[in-house]
């Protein structure tokens, strides 16, 4: 790279909306329903250019009222563009106030794009021996490239490309940057509504440079152009002419270029934590942190104060130094250990911490008392105090994050904020195991409620050591999910966001993970004191806070008599895990292999070539440039070829090597992921597989497992049905049950809508299908065709996600136009189903949220968006949320009662999985017919509805024959 200095212009509204849509469907919501999903976006990659190319000197553009000029050559300049998404304008004004805390230069100018900002400012840098980068994904920019000038491009996945002229010219296959603006006056740009010349895209635009070198070239040429073409372009040489122009980034912006305006400096750290604080942001402030090469800011035993704020200030002091002396937060903490029984009466004074500077509460900065207990008298009265009280937090401490196999630690007590007690577990199990045969009068006392984060893994563990935790529970992490279900429901995350205090992270105790990280136990009691304690103290002031939105929200009933019952069937669910076929797998794994080695060879054939078809570039040039299987392929972000999913399932039932490939992946995906995995996650201990259910990841209340992930064990392909062969009874005194809810979701949509033609053939016990196409069709039951039924079927389930004509004619054979006329029909045949869905809708856009049967909420920020996309998909997630929503809920009802009775019967058949609408049991032979009976029952009287629920039961030697 030459020496010459470095000058980096930012193209803030191209990285706004990128960081935006990058993140679209994992919205970043903070505790205040703010989605901050641009500005953490925007962010990011703004960072990320500091860290990787520390330039000297950096501004950031902005547009600011459109480009005057281009709107006075063509009104419809720009005039198709959607409405600015209301979360990036509330971004905005957050931005700004970020860089200007930085100290960076915004740069903007009324009635002039930031392209012509950028354009004017990159010149007149180059002409003062700059070499200029701007950072922009926008392909425009490619016309400004020369021997200084360089476009910055985030490329998709992450990181960066430089486009110089070499680049420039081979993307466009042009001889000179310039011509960039022919190539897009030609072709005319449809997010900008720049017109271009009718007909001509990009190939043709590349084949005319080639030819005419430019736009005018081709104009005074015409002549050598051809039939339609010929028309089209004569008939249109004036717009072309307008479309270069509008394509011209201007170069003469009223904007100077000063050196040192823009040389970069020190941020006003505290101002700029401040804001990322108030918007919750918090690896953000350790990303930004990293960038400027700031110091922590509370080292312990230095007192620190902010880098001045007057920027370019002969006091401000070079990056990474702050100057010592302003007194920071006087705060105070204790040891561990010290003062035995202060808390049983004695006046024990706590010790003074060292005083730091630090807008969030740590441990250092915060007045407490956490003791570590020890055998003998001081456990005895610690454990007289604990059967006192009435509401205690607690939390294990354990070898490793598998509940199956970790050993206890220690145990974190704390009833009163800023107090709390640890008791150490001997190395030792049998010592581990009689001391808590001491605390087991605590665990099992129901009078006294147990508060936690995540209780279900404190359980399990518990569960190992024969200990059961009775009495009222209240988990903080289920509370949260509740309260506010689109966020992270972590700890760190709640302390930060609804205390302001940073708890101490695992990592500053045991390490990252890897070969050196350390065991719990090899932590000294006294760290192991503060960090448990910090965690079972902020979990009981969280609680605190979360009892009283419970209420606010109009949530407590589901979250006591829903997700908190839950918590203990799913422990036990997981604990007793499921037995595993590994042979049968082994042998299927095999066949896979053949059938894939098929599946190759035949589309090696098609292709007339051998070549890596997990490879995404290579499939894509196969299908697209060799075969030419279409004229228009689409293309990703970073110009090859897309055979994503939706991309080839589009194109599959036109072409064979399509299905092959579609195929393909799909059964090396099943061989991968479940047929060579799942022995690999059988328990050694116990021989069996136990999924991890949570109860927090899924908006709508559905259940979702992890290690393994049995929700997305394939069932519309024989292979992907056959892995379930491999989940097996017990022994050969069980076998498997399978209880499935019969279109729980058409049920439900049914009895909310109240559409009496659809609740009539429920009660009726018609096929829906059959009966919805006999409606559909005017027909009779007895002429519905398997095709119309399979229509109607596809209408049924795709109304709820609001299916338009154009995907239902992807999905049936039938043309656009036919779908559309089914559509319509459909709602003529219900049409309070239509009423339904609209009130939905309306009530999302009074409320901002939308409920389930049980009142679970969905949110939906976006509902009332200026933004078409995103409000059209929060409209359809006001439809269907409550129906997915309310089927997960009455499951949950299921599952809760049918635990009940199987453990206060003590019978043998246990509870194994839930997946989707379906449970599965291992049921002891001898009580398989009142099993049948009373799972149908529970399941079918879980939640009364005007039309009746409906369960299928299914018995066999593995799940799938069950099923």
């Amino acid at each position: 790279m030459s020496d010459k200095k470095r000058l980096f212009l930012i193209d803030a509204y191209a990285l706004i909306f990128r960081g935006y849509y990058a993140l679209i469907k994992n919205p970043r919501i903070n505790s205040k329903g703010m989605d901050t999903s641009a500005i953490m976006g925007f962010m990011n990659s703004f960072l990320d250019v500091i860290k990787r190319e520390r330039p000297d000197h950096l501004a950031v553009c902005f547009d600011k009222g459109g480009s005057d000029a281009r709107n006075e050559m063509y009104e419809a300049y720009k005039a198709n563009r959607d409405e600015t998404p209301n979360a990036i304008r509330l971004a905005i004004p957050y931005i700004e106030k970020i860089l200007t805390a930085m100290h960076i230069p915004i740069m903007v100018k009324e009635g002039f794009e930031a392209d012509d900002v950028i354009g004017t400012l990159a010149k007149k840098a180059e002409k003062e021996g700059y070499q200029t980068f701007m950072v922009t994904p926008d392909k425009d920019f490619a016309q400004l490239v020369s021997e200084n000038i360089f476009m910055y491009r985030p490329v998709f996945g992450g990181g960066y490309e430089t486009w110089g002229i070499p680049e420039v010219r081979k993307k466009f296959e042009v001889t000179d940057p310039l011509q960039v603006i022919d190539f897009l006056g030609m072709m005319g740009d449809s997010s900008d509504n720049i017109p271009g010349l009718p007909g001509v895209g990009e190939k043709t635009a590349k084949k005319f440079l080639a030819e005419f070198g430019s736009m005018e070239g081709l104009l005074e040429n015409t002549d050598k152009l051809k039939g339609k073409m010929k028309e089209k372009v004569e008939a249109n040489k004036e717009l072309g002419l307008l479309s270069k122009k509008l394509a011209t980034i201007m170069l003469d912006v009223p904007v100077e270029f000063n050196a040192k305006d823009f040389e970069m400096s020190e941020p006003d750290v505290t101002e700029v934590t401040k804001i990322f604080e108030e918007l919750e942001f918090r690896r953000l402030t350790d990303n930004f942190v990293k960038a400027f090469s700031i110091e922590a800011m509370a080292a312990p035993g230095t007192s620190h104060q902010p880098p001045s704020t007057n920027k370019g200030s002969n006091n401000s002091l070079p990056l990474g130094e702050m100057s010592k002396g302003q007194r920071g937060q006087k705060t105070i903490s204790s040891s561990a250990g010290q003062g035995q029984f202060s808390l049983f009466g004695g006046d024990s004074e706590p010790s003074v911490a060292t005083e730091v500077y630090s807008s969030r509460k740590t441990i250092e900065t915060t007045e407490h008392f956490y003791q570590t207990v020890q055998a003998g008298i001081g456990r005895k009265l610690f454990l007289q105090n604990l059967l006192k009280q009435t509401s205690v937090c607690f939390d294990t401490e354990t070898t490793g994050l598998n509940p199956l196999t970790a050993e206890l630690v220690g145990i974190a007590f704390s009833w009163e904020a800023g107090k709390g007690f640890y008791l150490p577990c001997p190395d030792d199990r049998e010592e581990t195991q009689h001391l808590l045969e001491q605390l087991r009068p605590f665990f099992e006392d129901e009078k006294i409620e147990k508060i936690g984060q995540n209780l279900k893994y404190d359980i399990k563990v518990l569960a190992k050591y024969n200990v059961v935790v009775k009495g009222k529970l209240f988990d903080t992490m289920l509370a949260h999910y509740l309260i506010n279900p689109d966020m992270r429901h972590n700890m760190d995350v709640l302390a930060e966001t609804y205390l302001n205090y940073t708890p101490v992270s695992i990592t500053e105790l045991i390490g990252k993970k890897g070969k050196n990280q350390l065991s719990m136990r090899d932590i000294p009691i006294e760290k192991q004191t503060e960090y448990a304690v910090e965690d079972a103290d902020v979990t009981l002031q969280l609680k605190e806070h979360f009892q009283n939105e419970l209420g606010e929200a109009n949530i407590q009933k589901l979250f006591d008599e829903i997700e908190i019952p839950l918590l203990r069937v799913l422990a036990d669910m997981e604990l007793e895990g499921i037995n595993l076929d590994e042979a049968f797998l082994k042998k299927l794994s095999v066949e896979l292999d053949k059938d894939i080695l098929n599946l190759e060879k035949h589309i090696y054939e098609a292709a007339g070539e051998e070549f890596n078809i997990a490879s995404p570039k290579q499939l894509g040039e196969i299908l697209f440039d060799k075969l030419k299987l279409i004229d228009k392929p689409k293309k990703t972000k970073t110009g090859q070829y897309s055979t994503a999913e939706d991309v080839l399932s589009y194109l599959a039932k036109d072409h064979k090597i399509i299905r092959d490939v579609l195929e393909y992946r799909g059964l090396a995906k099943l061989k991968s992921t479940y047929v060579d995995a799942l022995p690999e996650q059988v328990e050694s201990s116990t021989n069996r597989v136990h999924t991890d259910y949570m109860q927090t990841v899924a908006a709508t209340g559905r259940l979702s497992s992890n290690n393994p992930n049995l929700q997305n064990i394939p069932i519309r392909t024989e292979r992907g049905r056959e892995v379930r062969k491999a989940f097996i009874p017990r022994d050969k005194d069980y076998v498997l049950l399978a209880a499935d809810y019969s279109q729980i979701e058409l049920r439900i949509i049914a009895a909310l809508s109240e559409e009496e033609n659809m609740i009539e053939a429920f009660k009726n016990g018609e096929d829906i299908h059959s009966s919805t196409a006999a409606k559909v069709f005017n027909i009779s039951l007895e002429e519905v065709t398997r095709e119309q039924r399979s229509n109607a079927k596809t209408v049924n389930f795709g109304i709820i996600y609001g299916v338009s004509a154009f995907g239902l004619s992807n999905q049936t054979d039938l043309s656009r136009s036919e779908s559309k006329e089914l559509i319509d029909t459909y709602y003529k045949t219900y049409p309070k189903l239509r009423n339904y869905m609209s009130e939905q809708v309306d009530f999302a856009r009074d409320n901002g949220y939308v409920q389930t049967v049980l009142g679970r909420r969905r949110y939906l920020k976006d509902i009332n968006g200026r933004n078409q996309v995103v409000r059209g998909a929060a409209e359809r997630n006001a439809v269907n949320a409550p129906i997915q929503g309310s089927a997960a809920d009455i499951i949950k009802i299921a599952m809760i009662n049918i635990h009940k009775i199987l453990s206060e019967g003590s019978f043998k058949t246990k509870m194994l999985l839930q997946v989707h609408d379906e449970l599965v049991f291992d049921v002891y032979k001898p009580e398989l017919e009142a099993m049948k009976t009373m799972i149908k029952s529970e399941m079918e009287k879980a939640y009364i509805m005007k039309v009746p629920l409906d369960v299928e039961i299914g018995v066999g030697d593995n799940w799938l024959e069950a099923h």
